[in-house]
């Protein structure tokens, strides 16, 4: 894999198993992350993701999955807090201080700009957080609470119905604002594939086609947008260019038609642009790997 790739898609995608449409089972999901963690991808793999109501069940499953490495014991965990964040927060707080679960993030619902200013003295030490804002909300709101807190943005890129996936002009649009502001983002939910295109919604054989963004557009998008080496307009070229052969992947640079991200860019980039959240690890893989067959990545 080239180092350009490696430094891209470094943790980049936080294991969603439990969410639609995959919606597994805890035992599937624990089993599916443990297995990944040891895959020749794993290098990709970022945080667990798990529902505050369901941290118990968690430390239940995996105690009965006898994953007694350390590294098993400890993953790396991202808490989806619900508009019950408050009573969420206090409880998962007392089991970290227990040492029984590692919590690398949180992630808050979609909330009022009033209410995030809220969350500020309840934040613990080390840990990254993120707040959903909706693509209908007041996009200025956030950014004035949000750029001088050390809270990030996240935003839904998909779902499992057509009207769940932004347009390209309102994903570029936020793009740009984040980057204005200095404010780090992570994405979720229909980022499955490396590049835009139709696919199914859902696992089922007769589940509807939607065109889906693609993961590598996203990710080159920001890149290119916090290093101000793309216009508006070609930011929405970028987001529907649908062939790998566009793209330019040396060790030491990607480049999209004129435009070049080096190695250092890359780097920069992705403390702005985090992670998504993904409830299938094996599809952007299987991507990645296609591509990789037939150019040499």
């Amino acid at each position: 894999m080239l180092a350009s790739l490696k430094v891209l898609l470094d943790s980049v995608v936080d294991y969603a198993g439990l969410f639609p449409p995959a919606k597994l089972t805890m035992a599937e999901a624990i089993a599916n992350y443990a297995k990944h963690m040891s895959d020749r991808y794993n290098w990709m793999l970022g945080r667990f993701i798990l529902p505050a109501s369901r941290v118990l069940e968690f430390e239940e499953i995996l105690a009965k999955l006898a994953l007694t490495d350390e590294k098993a014991q400890r993953w790396s965990l991202s808490i989806i807090l619900s508009q019950d964040w408050q009573l969420e927060l206090e409880q998962v707080k007392l089991l970290q201080e227990r040492g029984r679960i590692a919590i690398a993030s949180l992630e808050f619902p979609p909330l009022p700009p009033t209410e995030i200013e809220k969350i500020l003295p309840h934040l613990p030490n080390s840990v990254e957080a993120f707040c959903e804002i909706p693509f209908n909300a007041d996009l200025p709101a956030y950014l004035t609470i949000l750029k001088n807190s050390p809270i990030a943005a996240k935003i839904r890129t998909g779902g499992i119905t057509p009207e769940a996936f932004p347009s390209t002009n309102q994903l570029s649009k936020y793009i740009f604002a984040f980057a204005d502001a200095q404010l780090p983002f992570k994405a979720t939910a229909g980022l499955h594939h490396l590049l835009p295109g139709k696919y199914r919604l859902t696992y089922e054989a007769d589940s509807q086609l939607a065109t889906m963004h693609g993961f590598l557009n996203v990710i080159l998008l920001a890149g290119f947008i916090y290093t101000q080496k793309i216009t508006q307009q070609q930011a929405l070229s970028l987001l529907q260019e649908i062939s790998i052969n566009f793209f330019q992947i040396q060790p030491d640079s990607i480049t999209w038609q004129q435009q070049q991200l080096s190695i250092l860019d890359i780097e920069k980039s992705r403390q702005f642009f985090r992670s998504f959240g993904s409830c299938s690890f094996q599809e952007p893989i299987a991507d990645i790997t296609h591509i990789g067959r037939q150019d040499g990545y």
